[in-house]
């Protein structure tokens, strides 16, 4: 298993809105990203983070190619953000 953990720093009061778009997208990224296996949303104090799981580092890297991610995910979120996103991939051991 691959993660994909993008970190976001978004103002509390953002935060419904963009909890808003993760869940809009959701779907379609499983039903439509290949490798892709399943996606979490996960809020801290300090930021809010997105938890995506891939059978490939490949499939991961490439879904931060996709149409998906930059047109849709990517132009939502640019209004809500403080800072630039902070993006990981990880290998399971």
């Amino acid at each position: 298993m691959v993660y994909l953990q993008i970190t976001l720093k978004i103002p509390d009061a953002n935060r419904p809105a963009a909890a808003g778009i993760y869940q809009q997208y959701k779907a379609p990224f499983r039903d439509t990203i290949t490798g892709a296996k399943s996606k979490e949303l996960l809020v801290r104090s300090e930021d809010v983070q997105v938890l995506h799981g891939f059978d490939t580092a490949e499939n991961a890297s490439a879904y931060l190619q996709s149409a998906l991610f930059n047109a849709d995910v990517v132009e939502a979120l640019k209004p809500l953000l403080e800072a630039a996103p902070d993006v990981r991939i990880y290998q399971v051991a």
